[in-house]
C-alpha cells in the first residue's frame, strides 16, 4: 500500500509516455481483498479478525465512480495487472452493464490470464490454491454463471474457462514467460523444495537446459489455453515472449524508447489502436524465447524497480 501511487504507462498524464490515454479520467482502486475482487463473507473470522468482502470493495468504488460522473462516460476501460487483470475479466461484463448504452466499453488484462498446469512436481498447485480462495471468501456467486454453472466454481478463476462467454470487447497482454506464473504456478516452492529453480525464476538467462524445456513446455500449455476466436476486430491479444510481470503500468515496458515491440508494435500503440479501431492489431503471438531481442530481463527491470 504505497504512497503516493506512481501513475504511468497506462496510466500517465504525458501524452508523449501514453499518447491514447493520457487525457482520460485515471482511477486505480486500492487492490485489498485477495480474490480478484470476488469475497463476500458476512462473518468476520474469529482468529484473524479479517474481513473477507472484496466484492463489496469493488461495488463500493463502481457506485462511487459512476456517482462522481462515470454513468455519463462516452469511453470507458476496465483494466488490471496481475490479480487485477483478472478481476477485469471476471468482472468486464458486469462493468460494461453500468455503463451508458452507446458508450464505448472495454476491458483490458494484464498478466491476469492464470492458466490451468501442473507444477513441476506433476501437482496441480494453482487449482488447489483457487479452491481455497473460493472457500475461504465465499467467491462462488461472484464468479460468472456462465462458467459455474458448468464447472466447480474454482475452475472459474481460471481465465480459459470464462473469456469464450464473454461479451465486451477483451484484449489479453500477457507474457508466455510471466515471471509471477514461472515462479508461483509451474514452479512454486512447494514443488522445489531444493530452491534449484532460485535463479532461474529471477533471471531466465540462468535457466538450465532442463527448466529452459519446462518452460517452453509451459508456453506450449498456455498458449493452448487461450480463446480460439481471437480473430475478430473486437477482441485483441498481445502475447509476447518476454520473462516479466504487469507491461501496462511500468513505463519501461508500456511506451518509452527500448519498449518491447511484437511485430514492430509497441504495447500502447496495439491498445490504443485496438481500443479506438485504428488498425487492427489481434491474435498477435510472439515466437518462443530467446527470439525477441527487444525483451528486456526481468532481473534488469527488478533493478530499476
Amino acid at each position: 500500500m504505497a504512497t503516493p501511487l506512481a501513475f504511468s504507462g497506462i496510466m500517465s498524464n504525458r501524452k508523449q509516455f501514453n499518447p491514447d490515454f493520457y487525457n482520460w479520467n485515471r482511477v486505480k482502486i486500492r487492490y485489498c481483498d485477495g480474490a480478484s475482487f470476488t469475497g463476500d463473507v458476512e462473518e468476520v473470522n474469529p482468529e484473524t479478525k479479517l474481513h473477507f468482502r472484496g466484492a463489496r470493495i469493488y461495488v463500493a468504488a463502481i457506485e462511487e465512480l459512476l456517482a462522481k460522473g462515470m454513468k455519463n462516460a462516452e469511453n470507458a476501460l476496465l483494466s488490471g495487472c496481475s490479480a487485477g487483470g483478472l478481476a477485469s475479466i471476471l468482472h468486464c461484463d458486469s462493468f460494461q452493464a453500468l455503463l451508458p448504452k452507446g458508450a464505448k466499453v472495454k476491458c483490458l488484462s494484464d498478466a491476469g490470464y492464470f492458466v490451468n498446469v501442473k507444477d513441476v512436481s506433476g501437482k496441480p498447485h494453482m487449482e488447489t490454491y483457487f479452491n481455497d480462495v473460493v472457500t475461504l471468501h465465499g467467491s462462488e456467486k461472484n464468479l460468472p454463471t456462465s462458467c459455474t454453472s458448468k464447472l466447480d466454481p474454482p475452475l472459474c478463476f481460471f481465465p480459459q474457462n470464462v473469456v469464450q462467454q464473454i461479451k465486451t470487447p477483451l484484449f489479453l497482454l500477457n507474457p508466455a514467460y510471466d515471471s509471477w506464473q514461472i515462479k508461483h504456478v509451474l514452479a512454486p516452492t512447494v514443488a522445489d523444495p531444493g530452491n534449484t529453480w532460485k535463479a532461474c525464476k529471477l533471471d531466465i538467462k540462468s535457466c538450465s537446459a532442463a527448466q529452459l524445456k519446462a518452460m517452453q513446455d509451459y508456453r506450449t500449455q498456455f498458449l493452448s489455453a487461450l480463446p480460439k476466436s481471437a480473430n475478430s476486430s473486437s477482441e485483441g491479444m498481445y502475447i509476447d515472449s518476454c520473462h516479466v510481470h504487469c507491461q501496462s503500468e511500468l513505463q519501461r515496458l508500456w511506451f518509452m524508447d527500448g519498449s518491447p515491440e511484437l511485430e514492430k508494435t509497441k504495447i500502447a500503440k496495439a491498445v490504443g489502436d485496438w481500443f479506438h479501431e485504428k488498425t487492427p492489431f489481434h491474435n498477435k503471438i510472439d515466437c518462443p524465447y530467446p527470439c525477441n531481442p527487444t525483451c528486456p530481463s526481468n532481473k534488469d527491470l527488478v533493478k530499476e524497480l
